[in-house]
């Protein structure tokens, strides 16, 4: 009997996907327990529906993390940061600055933990910030720290 699983289900499959199992098997186990469902025209009309929904929705992801990578090489985000002699700063700048103040400068919103520091930041200058924008996609962040 062919089922749709509406779980995953250890040695038979993963949550959507289509498999073929004895009879029994769907009825006294995965059927009352709410794992699967009979794989009707019906049933396989809707899940092709909903595959191609995640795969537009995907693409449109990937295409807004494109956009977005063009955008960010055109940005150059300033903190304002103190310091002491020698231009060290008191502190360092961190991914959680560089993010709220991409998003007050530029309006583009960057989660903290999608932003990696290719070493701290304890002096003056521009610095290149990775920005791991979606999968395989990655921008780079320009940071400029200036004395306050």
């Amino acid at each position: 009997m062919k089922v749709i699983l509406l779980q995953d289900v250890k040695g038979q499959g993963k949550k959507g996907q289509l498999i073929n199992v004895s009879d029994g098997y769907a009825r006294n186990f995965l059927f009352p327990r709410k794992l699967a469902a009979e794989a009707t025209a019906d049933a396989m009309n809707t899940k092709r529906l909903q595959d191609e929904a995640a795969a537009r929705r995907v693409e449109q992801e990937k295409q807004a993390a494109r956009e977005l990578q063009k955008q960010l090489q055109e940005l150059t985000v300033v903190i304002r940061a103190k310091a002491g002699t020698g231009g060290r700063l008191f502190g360092s700048v961190t991914t959680k600055e560089i993010s709220e103040e991409l998003l007050r400068q530029h309006g583009v919103d960057i989660p903290k933990a999608r932003l990696q520091l290719p070493e701290a930041i304890k002096t003056f200058g521009t610095y290149e910030v990775k920005a791991k924008l979606y999968t395989e996609i990655s921008g780079v962040v320009r940071v400029s720290v200036v004395e306050e």
